[in-house]
């Protein structure tokens, strides 16, 4: 009998999600320096091609609530590496993404789900189907890039100003007399940015929503971050941590063990 997925629940515990944080909605009026608000507001996550963390994660997925630290390290354009860190003993959770596939190993049990869909991996393990691409972005500071020049620039009563770029929304605030990214929005999922230190976000926090109902509500606190350093390759090669006997995983599997499939 194969063993289930069951190392996934020691991230979860209960505790209390904040307020939910809101976009700035009705009228506004068109903001011509946009562009060079934005490039401003986004040199130094524009320039990230590595980066490295230790993110504190709490929040909801579905009704279960969250709360643990990922170890992650990035590298453009699309490589990632997280595991997710237990209070003792083998990590619950090791993904690494390269493209858009990515392989998953449960070291607790020995189970390997392998080439699935890297969006629906991170979607399994925490409610919002991203890939290794936009978590670069998102943790950087980035919101989901900027693929396309900004289009439909706007201000608005608050004092923020947005635009879209390549199907996404990114929202500026000022501060003083420089601008922050503040939020971006893409399909079912919002990012919102608090705590700047030395001009990077402290604290990361991913909304997803399907059919007008929160899926997901996640914030992370990146600590240690190193930026653009030389990762090495076996960083992003799986089969080190691959067990010596090996239970094939399925993607339903592992959905149905994770927060959104009520274990």
């Amino acid at each position: 009998m194969r063993k289930k997925a069951s190392s996934l629940l020691l991230l979860l515990v209960t505790g209390c999600a904040p307020k939910a944080p809101a976009l700035p909605s009705g009228a506004s009026t068109p903001f011509p320096d946009f562009q060079s608000a934005y490039e401003q507001a986004t040199t130094a996550c524009r320039a990230t091609r590595t980066l490295t963390a230790s993110m504190a994660l709490s929040g909801r997925a579905g009704s279960t609530k969250l709360h643990g630290r990922v170890d992650a390290g990035f590298e453009a354009p699309a490589r990632a590496r997280l595991e997710g860190i237990a209070p003792f003993g083998k990590p619950v959770f090791v993904l690494v993404v390269d493209g858009a596939h990515g392989s998953l190993v449960l070291p607790r049990e020995d189970r390997v789900l392998s080439d699935a869909p890297a969006d629906r991996i991170f979607e399994a393990l925490a409610g919002v189907p991203l890939d290794a691409a936009a978590l670069r972005t998102i943790v950087s500071g980035c919101g989901f890039g900027a693929d396309a020049p900004p289009s439909d620039a706007r201000r608005f009563s608050n004092g923020w100003a947005s635009a879209t770029s390549g199907g996404s929304t990114v929202y500026l605030r000022p501060d003083g007399s420089a601008w922050q990214v503040a939020a971006a929005a893409r399909d079912s999922v919002n990012v919102f940015y608090g705590d700047f230190v030395s001009g990077r976000p402290s604290s990361v926090r991913i909304r997803a929503e399907s059919n007008g109902r929160v899926t997901a509500d996640l914030t992370l606190r990146p600590s240690e971050v190193e930026v653009n350093t030389t990762l090495d390759p076996r960083v992003f090669d799986i089969r080190k941590d691959l067990p010596s006997k090996p239970v094939p995983l399925s993607l339903d599997e592992l959905r149905r063990a994770g927060p959104l499939g009520g274990g």
